[in-house]
């Protein structure tokens, strides 16, 4: 196994360098935010051996007495190590960590010749109160586990596509756990579990407040089991008091509002195709990681294999910078439509298999209610591939290893 280079990332950040605006960097915890900064930063020193680089990673044993002083202290701190003849490039990992760090950014944004990184695990980070003091100054670059393709270049198992696939869906794509899958998938989930308390305990519960942690683990279990299907707060609730756990859809709304800032959970507002307008109810929700499915539910990957592709079509789809919104169209539901940078739309259906006749013409229908001549494609696990009246079919593992 070799590190991964995330070279469209790193691509990003150095259209970015140079450019008046704070880079932040998103996505959940050991997604690999702070490998990312340490590969730009060698990018940086590659260019030029004598570049003047500050960085300050407040998970490092190290620096966290930084966390615990004032913003003052740290933006004074960081000055230090600038040098004033040349331009500075400041890396912060988990700034959130920082008591008023919007101040420290402020501080350092509006400070010559410094152009200024950071990363953090908590959505708040661009909340409305830092996004109105950074109006226009901040740019955000969220970061995923691993796509399928760098699966496959990180494990080198690119000679059996489909078995490789198989265990993606299983273990997800976590750095250090695909690591460790080498010597026992068990000890992935064990990871996973560790994981994810560390994001409950470090960006849910020291920033929300918890009633019953059991309630909100039934809460996420229920949005995990639930991925691909349209839910609401209401019927969560509904469904868990039913259940003899009883929970108020308020709630349940807050639970996981805490889950999306997270970055556990990524939302999806549904769209009226017709009415070319946003629905307010009834979102869908996608796992960051399929790994947490297991890890935390125990459950085999058969029964729900064409939701956890859904799982992560969307996720491929939200690297390649689409906008994504769930498809309405009358009593028809597309599972995704989709806009790129150019503002081409596209009609997007995902099963595992569209053999049976009865799932085809079900995946098909929607289609057929949509009245413009935006493109349409069927993404499965099959091998025949193709057109039907107008309609792509595509397979999965051909559309994810696709270099766009």
């Amino acid at each position: 196994m070799t590190q991964i280079i995330r070279k469209t990332l790193l691509d990003k950040l150095t259209v970015l360098k140079d450019r008046n605006l704070i880079k932040v960097i998103t996505g959940a915890r050991r997604v690999g935010k702070s490998t990312l900064l340490l590969q730009f930063q060698e990018r940086l020193r590659a260019e030029n051996p004598d570049v003047s680089i500050v960085s300050v990673n407040l998970d490092l044993p190290e620096f966290r007495v930084l966390a615990e002083k004032h913003w003052k202290e740290i933006y004074d701190y960081i000055l230090m190590q600038t040098r004033r003849d040349k331009k500075n490039y400041v890396f912060i990992d988990e700034v959130q960590n920082i008591p008023e760090f919007e101040k420290l950014l402020e501080g350092l944004f509006v400070t010559p010749n410094i152009d200024l990184y950071v990363t953090g695990s908590n959505a708040y980070l661009l909340s409305s109160e830092l996004a109105t003091l950074l109006t226009g100054r901040a740019y955000e670059i969220n970061v995923l586990p691993f796509s399928f393709a760098e699966f496959l270049e990180f494990t080198g198992k690119r000679d059996n596509p489909d078995r490789a696939f198989a265990e993606y869906l299983r273990i997800g794509g976590f750095p250090e756990a695909v690591k460790l899958a080498a010597k026992g998938e068990h000890f992935v989930y064990e990871y996973l579990q560790t994981v994810f308390r560390n994001i409950y305990e470090n960006d849910i519960r020291k920033r929300h407040r918890i009633f019953r942690e059991t309630s909100y683990i039934e809460v996420i279990k229920f949005l995990i089991d639930s991925i691909g299907s349209i839910v609401s707060g209401r019927n969560i609730a509904r469904v868990l008091t039913a259940n003899g756990k009883k929970i108020d859809n308020k709630t349940v709304s807050r639970y996981i509002d805490t889950l999306v800032e997270a970055f556990l959970f990524y939302r999806v507002s549904r769209y009226d195709i017709k009415g070319k307008q946003l629905l307010a109810t009834l979102e869908k929700y996608y796992l960051v990681d399929l790994g947490f499915r297991y890890a935390l539910l125990g459950k085999e990957l058969q029964a729900d294999a064409g939701r956890l592709l859904e799982n992560v079509i969307y996720l491929e789809l939200l690297r390649r910078n689409y906008q994504i919104w769930v498809g309405k169209v009358e009593k028809y539901e597309v599972d995704f439509v989709v806009r790129d940078n150019k503002g081409y739309t596209q009609y997007i259906q995902v099963a595992y298999t569209i053999k049976d006749v009865k799932t085809f013409e079900r995946e098909m229908k929607p289609f057929f209610n949509i009245p413009d001549y935006n493109q349409r494609m069927i993404i499965s696990m099959d091998y025949d591939t193709g057109s039907y009246q107008g309609v792509k079919l595509v397979n999965a593992i051909d559309w994810l290893l696709a270099e766009q």
